[in-house]
């Protein structure tokens, strides 16, 4: 008789301490809590207001909100490496020159250079034509003059 295993479900949910409160949200208020202490015996009463409604609302914001089903510091990240890494990426096949060096050193005749064929970008009057024929489920015929 095989034995039976119990699988566990819900594993993407966070482990809840305090009432619905779990461990990542109790230690960024924690963490929060002891800078507004700092803050609050370094400053004097107008910028400790003004620092504390900003590191309240970081914090609160970081352990508390969600967007599209995801804790903020998850959004937070990935807005973060989109606006660092470029808009384009190509993929260049040319060897760089280490790789060459080492080819070299094993031996060989260096490879000859490669030409690279660069395809030249549409034009943006044919990509506004060609997301209106797929917009309209090709009732669109761009050849048509309106």
């Amino acid at each position: 008789m095989p034995d039976k295993f119990i699988v566990p479900q819900f594993i993407d949910k966070e482990d809840q301490i305090l009432g619905p409160i779990t461990v990542r949200q109790f230690l960024l208020m924690l963490v929060g809590v002891f800078l507004l202490f700092i803050e609050y015996k370094l400053l004097a009463t107008a910028p400790f207001i003004f620092f504390a409604l900003l590191t309240a609302g970081g914090f609160g914001t970081f352990a508390f909100m969600k967007i599209n089903g995801q804790p903020f510091h998850i959004f937070f990240i990935n807005f973060l490496q989109t606006n660092v890494r470029p808009p384009l990426r190509v993929w260049d096949k040319r060897p760089t020159d280490a790789e060459l060096r080492a080819w070299i050193a094993m031996g060989n005749v260096a490879p000859p250079a490669q030409v690279v064929n660069t395809k030249p970008r549409p034009e943006s009057s044919k990509l506004r034509d060609l997301s209106l024929v797929v917009n309209t489920g090709g009732v669109y015929k761009p050849d048509e003059e309106l």
